[in-house]
């Protein structure tokens, strides 16, 4: 990834579904102003470890990363704003997790973590990691060098360290 720890977040439109069912755009900026939030990035909604161990892990986890004073949780995939709703409604998230759609790719390109999974079928994806950003500036990153792996990203382990 090209952003690194102390940058700040680059001012990016995320798209979401709001809960009257209208599609909305949000700068990314205004999302985490103010906010001691955790950045989850995903290659694929519905994608097997998106789907069995890193999402659902900061849904189970939303407690304990209250109690270390996060403010506000975004998973963001490069997907669109449908996908992302109905993935948070299979995964149950609820309140918890902000269901952010980067469906252009600009968020993820802007911050280095584009990959290319056009051989697997999927076009430019994100590499899977976790960010801790307060007040727009990010304070750590951990991202997988694979993406078929979760370990330094996943709740269990980012939590404890922040």
């Amino acid at each position: 990834m090209k952003i690194k720890v102390g940058e700040k977040i680059p001012t990016i439109d995320f798209f979401h579904i709001d809960n009257s069912g209208a599609v909305k755009k949000v700068k990314s900026t205004e999302l985490l102003a103010k906010q001691k939030a955790i950045l989850i990035g995903v290659p694929g909604a519905f994608t097997k470890v998106c789907s069995a161990k890193h999402l659902p892990g900061y849904v189970n986890n939303f407690e304990e990363a209250k109690k270390k004073g996060i403010t506000k949780i975004l998973c963001i995939s490069v997907n669109d704003p449908n996908v992302m709703k109905a993935w948070g409604e299979n995964q149950n998230v609820g309140d918890k997790i902000f269901m952010a759609a980067d469906p252009y790719c600009e968020f993820t390109k802007a911050i280095g973590a584009d990959i290319d999974r056009t051989e697997r079928g999927l076009g430019i994806r994100s590499a899977r990691y976790t960010m801790l950003v307060e007040d727009n500036v990010i304070k750590t990153i951990k991202a997988e060098e694979d993406t078929a792996n979760c370990e330094i990203s996943a709740a269990e382990n980012f939590i404890k360290e922040i």
